[in-house]
């Protein structure tokens, strides 16, 4: 071994405290890309397989009933593959064991074989016979959630006759990864399952033989999508065709998509703060190295090592460093994408998990580790390269000091001589003293993005439950029934309070633009289920005109004024060109909001509801539970406790979990930019403190200047830091809106604090440590050495 090598594991072994430092914030930025790139590539790639071996659909479609004929004028349709009709309903069951209403959405299966398109994948059990009437498939979160097993039975309301159906099988489904009632925020596998029935039994127990109301088509690699859709919608018309729309939109698929765009964000931010602080870390330590073995660099030179090898012996340890600090990312990286792909795996109902973080996630990843370092290393390095031998082996001029205002103003405000000695180092190393700042405050910013999602929940909870939706549950009616029968409703065991609604589905339209939504219509002074402003506020429907949720407007480029076309599907064929009336708050889907007078008007019909906003009494739950079990209108009840109790409790776990990573991230940032400044301070300016203690200074007064110092310097990081935090916080709360939810932009001042307090705490205790160290000096070796 060279006597280069030697001294570079020498070097390395000797300053291992300050590589390791620098070794756990490099491997943040490892473990983070390979997270989140390993969870991304693991979702996806389990998607795709389990879309492809169970042929999921492209286009979707809904009607009110169309008839069998139809289809051979669907599957002519340029660039449809294979199309498949079936019948979609609701129905209220009756689990044995479960008080509460259970709520279901019934599939037919082909009498003529296994589904074309969607196949659901058998778990256990078989499935239904063909000639079947009574026999049925769930899916299989709905029956682990029920403890049902083939051979158990379960009754069913189904087109207002009650029926026993015995389950013969769980599946999965494609179609269903995410798996969510209507008007739920959150699967609640309890109260809302799939069932799947044979053609026949579905299509006598609905009134639908010879006809369907769902269809799914799958398209060639060459067909236009929007196209496909277009010539659907033209079809299904006339038959009430509620809008085709393509994987996009389909709800189980938009809800895997969001997560991922997630993923993709966070890819995208978080991983270049970590190598560009280690990039700075690394400049800073072998910039002291190049500078304290001046004497060494220039007898090397003088035995014949070339400038080269030198520039190449510096790099190799920056190399040493970001290999520890990429072996130690892989290690952690690896263990939590895995840990992360298998819980997105279960929340999201896969039948599998396809982990798949390719060698080539782990080379980028380590390449961007070394690329970082030698990035740090290389401006000290060239410098040990082009430093002649001569001038090498003299001791460095004396840096040049020149009295300042600074220094004027110190001395008439008779400022102590410690802090006197903290605010001119400062001010001439001031490209040192900044980039170090800059390190603290970008651990500050973390802490402050992740203090945001916890507010965003507060927020998001506040306004969506306690401000807007009050009711204890929610009926769902299935046809509409007349507003009349809300009397009826009100006289139902434990409901004190009821209040009608009218939800529509529509196409809105502005200029070009156009979206499909569900316009909401009630009664002036509905308490339950109220209308919330952009200023917080509720606010009344219009009498004259639509209320668009901010999302919505945006996407429809409309403001307060601009009039839009509305287009109700399932009604008369009409467009109906109204007035934005103004712009209100909804975090959680897109939605319109009207006067029920108005959408009366617009569609010529008596006053209809589609559902009904309860307030109950607790104690009368399960009389009420029973009483809705034998209802026939009843389409579904949704409890919104279970719905925000649900809702929390994921949410606010997830919350938990990636606020203690980026806490220790914060930590291990500060730690590593605070303990190697320190370090740095204490090899400066060892001759200069060990005077001090020789004139008399006290420990504790030499202590203040090391101390002082680096916690100066974490306090101007602050607002800096707290502007770089809102910033990534605006850039993950926009890179995690979708049709589905929005996050709001939350930033309190208590989080801001938090941040402050952490990485305040984190640099006194790293600059402690390094203090210790003052301990141990000989004043007297101290002393003879030169810099």
């Amino acid at each position: 071994m060279r006597a280069l090598d030697r001294k570079l594991l020498r070097d390395f072994s000797r300053l291992w405290a300050q590589a390791l430092a620098i070794a756990l914030v490099l491997a943040c930025g490892v473990a983070i890309l390979l997270t989140t790139f390993g969870t991304y590539v693991s979702l996806e790639e389990t998607r795709t397989a389990y879309y492809e071996r169970n042929r999921f659909a492209d286009v979707f479609a809904d009607a009110t009933r169309a008839p069998r004929w139809l289809m051979s004028e669907i599957r002519r349709i340029d660039g449809v593959r294979a199309a498949e009709a079936r019948i979609s309903e609701f129905a209220v069951l009756d689990v044995p064991g479960h008080d509460e209403v259970v709520t279901a959405r019934i599939l037919s299966l082909p009498d003529d074989g296994p589904p074309r398109l969607n196949l659901p994948l058998l778990r256990q059990g078989r499935l239904p016979h063909p000639d079947a009437s009574d026999e049925v498939v769930v899916n299989a979160p709905f029956a682990a959630a029920n403890g049902l097993l083939p051979g158990d039975e379960i009754t069913a309301n189904l087109g207002g006759a009650r029926r026993r159906l015995t389950i013969t099988g769980t599946v999965l489904s494609p179609e269903f990864i995410y798996t969510i009632g209507p008007a739920a925020l959150m699967p609640d596998n309890q109260t809302f399952g799939i069932m799947w029935m044979p053609e026949i039994a579905a299509a006598a127990a609905f009134d639908m033989e010879g006809a369907f109301n769902n269809v799914t088509l799958s398209l060639g690699p060459e067909a236009r999508e929007d196209d496909v859709i277009e010539r659907l919608d033209e079809l299904l018309e006339r038959y009430g065709g509620l809008g085709a729309y393509g994987r996009d939109r389909q709800e189980s698929n938009s809800f895997i998509e969001s997560e991922l765009q997630q993923q993709r964000t966070g890819a995208m931010i978080l991983p270049p703060i970590f190598y560009a602080i280690s990039a700075f870390l690394v400049s800073m330590v072998i910039g002291r190295i190049v500078a304290l073995e001046r004497s060494e660099i220039g007898l090397l030179k003088a035995v014949g090592y070339s400038n080269g090898e030198i520039c190449l012996h510096y790099l190799l340890l920056a190399g040493l460093i970001a290999l520890a600090g990429t072996l130690l990312g892989w290690a952690f990286g690896t263990w939590l994408a895995r840990a992360l792909a298998r819980l997105y795996a279960q929340f999201f109902d896969f039948p599998y998990l396809i982990y798949n973080l390719s060698p080539g996630a782990y080379a980028l990843s380590g390449l961007l580790a070394v690329a970082s370092g030698a990035l740090g290393a290389t401006r000290s390095a060239l410098t040990a390269a082009r430093m002649p031998p001569a001038v090498a082996m003299s001791p460095p001029a004396p840096p040049r000091f020149n009295r300042t205002l600074l220094d004027r103003a110190m001395t008439l405000l008779r400022v102590s001589q410690p802090v006197m000695m903290i605010l001119r180092s400062l001010m001439h190393w001031p490209l040192r003293s900044a980039a170090t700042s800059l390190g603290l405050a970008l651990a500050v910013a973390v802490l402050v993005a992740s203090s945001f999602f916890s507010s965003a929940l507060d927020m998001l909870i506040e306004t969506t439950f306690d401000r807007s939706n009050r009711q204890d549950a929610i009926l769902q009616f299935e046809p509409e029934i007349a507003e009349s029968a809300l009397s009826e409703v009100i006289r139902l065991p434990g409901v004190l309070r009821a209040e009608g609604q009218q939800h529509q589905p529509a196409v809105l339209r502005h200029g070009h633009l156009q979206k499909d939504v569900v316009v909401r219509a009630s009664r002036p002074g509905a308490d339950l289920a109220r209308i919330i402003a952009t200023d917080g506020h509720a606010v009344e429907p219009p009498r004259h005109g639509v209320l668009l949720s901010d999302r919505l407007a945006a996407q429809l480029d409309a403001a307060p004024g601009d009039i839009i076309e509305m287009e109700f599907r399932r009604k008369i064929d009409e467009i109906h060109r109204v007035p934005v009336a103004g712009i209100v708050t909804q975090y959680i889907g897109l939605a319109a909001y009207m006067d029920l007078r108005t959408m009366n008007a617009l569609l010529r019909q008596t006053p209809r509801l589609t559902v009904a906003n309860l307030q109950i009494d607790g104690a009368a739950l399960p009389e009420l539970n029973r009483v809705l079990k034998q209802t026939p209108e009843l389409n579904g009840l949704v409890r919104i406790d279970r719905m925000q109790r649900s809702f929390e409790d994921t949410i606010r776990k997830n919350v938990i979990i990636m606020t203690g990573i980026y806490m220790t991230v914060a930590v291990l940032i500060t730690v590593g930019v605070a303990y190697n400044g320190a370090r740095i301070q204490l090899s400066e300016r060892a001759r200069e403190l060990a005077s001090l203690r020789i004139l008399g200074f006290s420990r504790a007064e030499v202590s203040f200047i090391l101390i002082g110092e680096t916690m100066l310097l974490t306090l101007v990081a602050q607002p800096f830091g707290w502007l770089f935090g809102a910033w990534i916080a605006s850039a993950l709360a926009a890179g995690s809106t979708s049709d589905l939810y929005e996050i709001p932009l939350v930033l309190e001042p208590a989080g801001f604090a938090r941040a402050s307090l952490v990485v305040l705490a984190s640099a006194l205790m790293a600059a402690l440590v390094v203090r210790r160290r003052l301990d141990g000096l000989d004043l007297v070796q101290v002393m003879k050495t030169r810099e």
